[in-house]
């Protein structure tokens, strides 16, 4: 009987430093630009009371993976609802493992907006400003540490006790101090990068407020009637980029930056880690990231995982 190997949480935290899947993130932007990474919009299978969704993708070149993450959308947040990564070879189609938990999930878009950080905030970036409290907004702030050394930190999100609960966490973490403010307004002002991780349907902050040569990340979809950042910011952004042009332009409700018609001058991320295109033309443009989740990185970032898993075992 063939034994499969299945990951935990504490297997991707123990396994997978954030350095190591902002690697595998640039690796599979590689292999999109080759045209050897396989990365459709996510779908979902609906019944009357929730959903799951599915982000299927491969990675046929270097990393030779194919599988898929799902996850669910019904009411609830017990331990018994879960993501699942599952990893195949895209040569013989064997089941390579399964990777259960949240952990996944975070690290790898965490690692996404990384990499954004690397290569289009300003080089001499030294202040960073993170907009919300929970587990994306801890992911998003590892991966732009692993990229910058950020010498001011400040954090903002309405609920005070959750700021000062990340606070302590975070510090213990990086060993750094961060420093919590009591206004959004406080917190991005004259900050370098920009790190937006909340749930907002409303802008959380002005687009006066972003000084020039700025960098901004987002995450998730932002659309007409719920979106966290001002429109007027987009106007400002001399650089424009997401990880997935297929997945912004699939959203059943039309994303902003295809709403105000400027997907035609949206670039992918794979062009600007490629050299492609530039990730900033000057030091004083602004520059904005889409993280709308490209398909296939998860795949790659969980076959990282397993890969080390079995060496550990040899």
């Amino acid at each position: 009987m063939v034994a499969y190997r299945v990951l935990t949480d504490h297997d991707v935290q123990e396994l997978l430093s954030m350095d190591e899947a902002i690697r595998k993130i640039e690796d599979a932007l590689f292999e999109k630009e080759e045209g050897t990474l396989v990365a459709p919009p996510r779908f979902r299978v609906e019944v009357d009371r929730g959903s799951l969704v599915f982000t299927a993708g491969a990675a046929t070149g270097s990393e030779k993976l194919i599988g898929f993450r799902v996850y669910d959308t019904f009411p609830g947040n017990d331990s018994d609802h879960n993501q699942i990564v599952a990893v195949f070879s895209s040569e013989t189609g064997a089941l390579r493992g399964i990777v259960i938990g949240q952990a996944i999930g975070m690290v790898r878009t965490g690692a996404i907006g990384g990499v954004a950080v690397k290569h289009m905030a300003r080089p001499d970036a030294e202040s960073l400003a993170v907009l919300g409290t929970g587990h994306q907004a801890r992911a998003q702030l590892m991966a732009a540490l692993a990229v910058r050394d950020f010498k001011t930190i400040k954090v903002y999100s309405r609920d005070p006790d959750r700021r000062q609960r990340f606070v302590k966490e975070m510090n213990r973490s990086i060993g750094k101090e961060i420093r919590a403010v009591d206004s959004a307004q406080e917190c991005v002002d004259g900050a370098d990068v920009i790190l937006c991780a909340t749930n907002s349907p409303v802008p959380v902050f002005y687009s006066e407020w972003v000084k020039d040569g700025a960098h901004i990340n987002t995450i998730g979809p932002k659309s007409e009637n719920a979106h966290e950042i001002p429109i007027e910011l987009i106007e400002r952004s001399s650089v424009l980029v997401t990880d997935s042009l297929e997945q912004l332009r699939a959203y059943p409700k039309p994303h902003i930056a295809v709403r105000e018609s400027r997907a035609g001058r949206i670039a992918e991320l794979s062009d600007i880690v490629t050299g492609k295109q530039p990730g900033r033309r000057s030091l004083n443009d602004i520059t904005l990231f889409f993280s709308v989740g490209l398909a296939g990185t998860e795949v790659v970032v969980a076959g990282e995982v397993l890969r080390k898993a079995e060496g550990k075992a040899d």
